[in-house]
């Protein structure tokens, strides 16, 4: 008998155990991979999740992830403040334009879009206010398109092997 159980977010134990999973592979890829990106590292695990649960599990389950990839990052002393917006509106931005195209090329255009420009104008005030810093959306933005970029490929590469074995057409029907 297979567990259909449904949340209060209308979201099965199967997904949510996905998403769990999703949130390690971003925290512990974040803790192995990254680069020197002009002023700053970046971490491209995280968008090539992002853009990886956004064509498999959807745009909210995406944008969850990356909260929680945030979350975790920050309170372990591995990421800062500004992995909540890098993260979760390039999620966001993947998630919606795969849902509303099925194209999966949309997904890393939305993950690049979302954070490398409109994560790295967000962060400006955020950061000002958050984390007492003055800076322009040019100090943010290099390290945003590099770290986006470079995850985004990364992750239509895997999420497009993925659909293509039965395994990761089972995980889209979640």
């Amino acid at each position: 008998m297979e567990n259909t159980k449904k949340h209060s977010a209308g979201i099965s134990t199967k997904k949510l155990v996905l998403m769990t999973v999703f949130t390690a592979v971003a925290v512990a890829g974040s803790t192995f991979v990254s680069f020197p990106a002009g002023i700053a590292r970046a971490y491209p695990i995280q968008h090539a999740v992002n853009v990886i649960a956004a064509i498999l599990l959807g745009p909210l389950p995406a944008v969850i992830i990356a909260f929680m990839t945030g979350l975790v990052r920050i309170l372990t002393g591995t990421g800062s403040l500004l992995a909540f917006p890098g993260g979760m509106i390039g999620a966001a931005l993947a998630g919606l334009l795969y849902k509303y195209s099925g194209r999966t090329w949309l997904a890393v255009v939305g993950e690049v879009i979302g954070t490398g420009i409109i994560a790295s104008l967000f962060a400006v005030p955020y950061a000002a206010i958050l984390m007492g810093t003055t800076v322009t959306a040019f100090f943010f933005m290099p390290p945003f398109l590099v770290s986006s970029i470079s995850g985004a490929v990364l992750g239509i590469i895997v999420a497009v092997r993925l659909q293509a074995v039965p395994a990761g057409k089972r995980l889209q029907s979640y």
